[in-house]
């Protein structure tokens, strides 16, 4: 949906643990001091630690959480009604309480999605005082969901979204649409700064493909901190600016 990638799976990097400020040293390292420092403390604080995207408290968030697992998993087709109610210990038909079938599932997963970073990026962007931080924040929220408590959610959703029926794809694409336009409007007003010469159609797919494309990569546990990578996108799309 948001855009297409290829099966291969490179080796995937990360962050290791810090120890005596050498994480410090080393999350700066896609950015002169004085701009990493200064972007990060802009906006980056809204998405730490970010809260769960189905509520656990209640059984349709647990539901679709453990549906969504199993998709990125298993992938869509390759999942059953039975093996979502055996992660969470109830018979197959209990499900039918919530769901009429298993595509009502899986549009659920996708439209919350589509919704809560539709959502997100808009607070995002009204907390971000300059074009800089306002950029930043277009990325700092996609990589949160990708790589987040919304991770197996937002696969799901770039990677299997043709499975729904033409009605809910149209759907899920007028909510994609209002997504880009907020990408569209910010790269744009980037470029009337300055700060990129690039049309921001062009530069939202590239940049589209290079953050999507972590979730085959990107080890939140290895050597590069998720500040880092945003560090390292922005830099991508805007240099030192």
């Amino acid at each position: 949906l948001m855009t297409a990638l290829s099966i291969h799976t490179p080796p995937k990097v990360g962050r290791k643990k810090p120890s005596n400020g050498a994480h410090t040293k080393q999350v700066l390292g896609c950015f002169p001091q004085r701009h990493a420092l200064r972007w990060r403390t802009m906006n980056s604080s809204a998405m730490t630690n970010p809260p769960p995207l189905f509520d656990p408290a209640t059984a349709r968030g647990r539901l679709l959480a453990a549906a969504a697992r199993l998709f990125r998993e298993k992938g869509y087709a390759g999942t059953t009604v039975r093996d979502i109610a055996a992660v969470l210990g109830i018979l197959s038909g209990s499900l039918f309480h919530h769901f009429r079938s298993k595509e009502d599932i899986l549009f659920a997963v996708m439209e919350s999605v589509i919704t809560s970073m539709r959502d997100d990026l808009e607070a995002a962007l009204a907390d971000a005082p300059t074009h800089q931080a306002r950029v930043r924040a277009l990325i700092a929220v996609e990589l949160t969901y990708l790589h987040g408590p919304a991770r197996d959610a937002t696969f799901v959703l770039f990677h299997d979204w043709r499975a729904l029926s033409p009605e809910r794809q149209t759907t899920l694409l007028q909510g994609r649409d209002a997504y880009f336009a907020l990408w569209h409007d910010t790269l744009g007003q980037a470029r009337a700064a300055g700060l990129t010469a690039l049309e921001p159609g062009v530069l939202r797919q590239f940049l589209h493909g290079a953050l999507a494309w972590t979730s085959y990569w990107y080890r939140s546990d290895g050597e590069l901190s998720l500040d880092t990578l945003t560090d390292c996108a922005v830099a991508l799309a805007l240099g030192h600016n």
